[in-house]
């Protein structure tokens, strides 16, 4: 795993990435357009083991032709670590172990509220907000940080 400054500097300029919120039991994923201008809610992995994970993850990377990986940094409100922040950081560095792609962390603070307020503030249903809350969290993660990346 590297920070976001060596992940810049190792992806192309014009290369999809995917984007995760790592949650217990279901992975939220996200894909960037080749532009790196826009990130698009892709589909909701179940965590049931990992291997079962894996293989699906490189499906997709193979699939989109993914260059990097974003992975949600669960940190507290004030900045410091938590236990989340912990299992999402060892679920990152599993991932950069299996999978030979630059992966990299981003704060995802809010990230779930922020999805979960603007698609009730939408009129979305509440039932298909949970059924998708996971992709879109990933979605927002993965614009914070090619938003960042583009700058």
């Amino acid at each position: 795993m590297i920070s976001i400054e060596e992940f810049k500097k190792k992806i192309d300029k014009s290369s999809r990435l995917l984007g995760i919120d790592p949650g217990k039991k279901r992975v939220g994923i996200a894909i960037s357009d080749s532009n790196k201008i826009i990130a698009i809610p892709l589909s909701t992995l179940n965590k049931d083991t990992f291997a079962i994970f894996l293989k699906e993850l490189n499906k997709i990377i193979e699939e989109y032709d993914i260059k990097g990986i974003i992975v949600g940094n669960p940190l507290n409100m004030d900045g410091s670590k938590s236990s989340s922040t912990q299992s999402a950081n060892d679920f990152a560095t599993l991932i950069s172990k299996k999978i030979s792609l630059p992966v990299s962390m981003w704060d995802e603070r809010l990230s779930t509220s922020a999805v979960y307020n603007l698609s009730s503030s939408l009129d979305i249903k509440h039932s298909k907000i949970k059924e998708k809350i996971d992709q879109n969290a990933a979605a927002f993660i993965l614009q914070g940080a090619i938003d960042y990346i583009r700058k």
